[in-house]
């Protein structure tokens, strides 16, 4: 797959903030635990794919000290979200793919039931990975979505601004 150049140079920041990461020796929960932030989003924060908000910079940067003022720049400017389409072949996200796939059908039906006729929001939206022990005994991982309900609208044409007459 060929890189541009906005891509090169994301990447090559991404880079920087793992090892701005790596250096603080802490994971990306004890991160979140002391930011106030999911640890999905701090993993995202990290892999630019998630924008730093100027209210959270100050607790970012006494988790990880070796931010440097740079780096906190690039993580409060907007990302370029993508993902790289041979990433699906990662074992770990072709069975979260698989999981989605296998149960979305039940999973939005659910959702049609207990909402109405809508979707879950992946913007207004919140992701968190934990570990927990089952009843026998073994470790679990826990991937809760948790996103708005946004209901489709019935679309009459009073209600589009385009076709208001002035």
């Amino acid at each position: 797959m060929e890189e541009t150049n906005g891509t090169a140079v994301a990447k090559a920041v991404a880079e920087r903030l793992l090892l701005a990461k790596r250096n603080s020796g802490k994971s990306f929960s004890e991160i979140a635990a002391e930011t106030g932030l999911t640890n999905v989003y701090v993993a995202q924060l990290f892999r630019r794919q998630a924008q730093l908000k100027p209210g959270t910079s100050d607790a970012l940067r006494a988790a990880v000290p070796a931010l440097s003022d740079e780096l906190i720049r690039e993580m409060m400017e907007p990302p370029f979200r993508s993902f790289r389409p041979d990433l699906v072949q990662e074992p770990a996200i072709y069975r979260l793919n698989e999981a989605v796939m296998h149960f979305g059908e039940s999973i939005k039906e659910i959702i049609n039931e207990e909402f109405g006729d809508g979707i879950m929001s992946a913007i207004d939206f919140y992701c968190s990975v934990d570990k927990v022990k089952g009843v026998d005994g073994k470790d679990r991982v826990v991937v809760t979505f948790d996103g708005k309900y946004l209901p489709y609208t019935e679309q009459k044409s009073e209600h589009m601004v385009s076709k208001l007459k002035h």
